[in-house]
């Protein structure tokens, strides 16, 4: 089963300093038919202006995973973290029993391109943790880069969670797979670019999700593409 979420269905705030889009309620918006999928709590996408960012704020029992598609993020946190990530560089967070942390864009006239997803844990209040890695993504395109998974696989970066994600940048009419196992399922978000996921087109800022399916088969359109791609447990019937 094929399930699309198309873009202009998105939840989207302009504050001037953060122009965010949310795949999931989130926040002030909220739509009982996408309070998530699966594990999957939160995907906002966020450009934040030069300059700007949130301040210190805090998180507890939570996967957060950080993913630059534009631009650069400064990070801080209470765990003694003081870093940047960057495009193609991946952070991973996972809040466990509790921690704060702030993240802006220390650039002065570019804007930074934010995807932050939000995974519920498979255990609670667990000791906080912080990791980052820079995978070859854009330097090698037409393939699915393992960025986070639940063992740290293939140098991936660990979470607390029966989850994986990938990232891809695809050339035209790329086309990549995944298999999915029984009692799994998938999600995938278009960054930028066009697709067509196991049959469906999909324009950017679109997303697909899939149960029931054998595999996940990916084909880029005209202009390529780029997307993070989610093998997840499936979700509780309805």
């Amino acid at each position: 089963m094929i399930t699309i979420r198309k873009s202009d269905e998105r939840g989207h705030f302009d504050f001037g300093w953060l122009d965010t889009r949310h795949t999931f309620s989130f926040g002030h918006y909220v739509d009982r038919n996408w309070m998530g999928y699966s594990v999957l709590r939160v995907i906002n996408d966020d450009l934040i202006a030069p300059g700007q960012g949130f301040g210190q704020h805090p998180h507890d029992n939570m996967e957060i995973i950080s993913y630059i598609a534009i631009g650069t993020l400064a990070h801080r946190d209470t765990l003694g973290n003081v870093r940047t990530i960057g495009p193609g560089e991946v952070q991973v967070m996972s809040a466990g029993s509790g921690l704060e942390h702030s993240e802006f864009n220390p650039s002065k006239t570019e804007r930074t391109r934010l995807i932050q997803i939000w995974i519920k844990p498979a255990a609670r209040n667990v000791k906080p943790a912080y990791d980052q890695k820079l995978f070859p993504i854009h330097d090698q395109p037409g393939k699915l880069h393992l960025v986070a998974s639940p063992d740290g696989k293939d140098g991936s970066l660990p979470i607390g969670q029966s989850a994986s994600i990938y990232a891809s940048v695809l050339k035209p009419k790329d086309a990549v797979s995944l298999p999915l196992g029984e009692g799994r399922s998938a999600w995938v978000q278009i960054i930028s670019g066009t697709l067509e996921v196991n049959g469906t087109k999909l324009a950017e800022g679109d997303a697909v999700a899939l149960v029931d399916e054998p595999a996940l088969s990916i084909k880029a359109g005209t202009w390529g593409a780029h997307l993070l791609a989610f093998e997840l447990p499936a979700p509780p019937k309805r």
